[in-house]
């Protein structure tokens, strides 16, 4: 387990090329949630995200035009990764599930979001055969492997969390 959570660009390029289908647990209707800005941004560069969400599965709802399953059970296969959007408490249950309905499913990655970690988690999806990534969001990790946070100024020195300097006053100006 990489238990100081650095993985290489390699491991995490590599996961992004592979894998095609997504199951979003925790994929939120709200489009000023997390969830659902990524969901959307990931269906733009071509992956399918289907949204694990009991409540909005009970409702009938749809995500970002995808039918919200209640459970990875529900979710059709097949499915490279599982993406824990909730908190750490449940990634330990949501991955055990992952690792019941792998051969099912497909499932070759559990990925964690920012602030997600579970260490006995990852253990048992490692045990298991499955990839695991904690604490990243693959929306941030894509943007960055191919060079779009660049687009917006970030890590160009154009967007800071510095304060901006006062301008200096021109003594000749009257």
């Amino acid at each position: 387990m990489v238990s100081a959570l650095r993985y290489s660009d390699a491991l995490i390029a590599g996961i992004l090329r592979r894998v095609r289908t997504i199951a979003m647990v925790g994929a939120s209707p709200n489009w000023k949630r997390p969830s659902n800005f990524a969901m959307k941004y990931l269906q733009e560069k071509g992956y399918r995200v289907i949204p694990v969400n009991p409540r909005a599965a009970a409702a009938g709802s749809s995500i970002l035009g995808e039918r919200a399953r209640a459970s990875l059970a529900e979710v059709p296969a097949p499915v490279e990764m599982v993406d824990v959007f909730r908190g750490s408490e449940a990634a330990l249950e949501i991955t055990r599930e992952a690792i019941r309905l792998r051969a099912e499913k497909g499932f070759e990655v559990v990925w964690m979001q920012l602030g997600v970690r579970s260490d006995e988690a990852a253990a048992e999806a490692e045990a298991a055969g499955l990839t695991v990534i904690m604490n990243r969001c693959p929306k941030i990790e894509y943007g960055r492997i191919w060079g779009e946070l660049g687009w917006g100024g970030f890590d160009r020195g154009v967007i800071s969390s510095r304060w901006p300097r006062p301008a200096k006053r021109d003594e000749g100006a009257g």
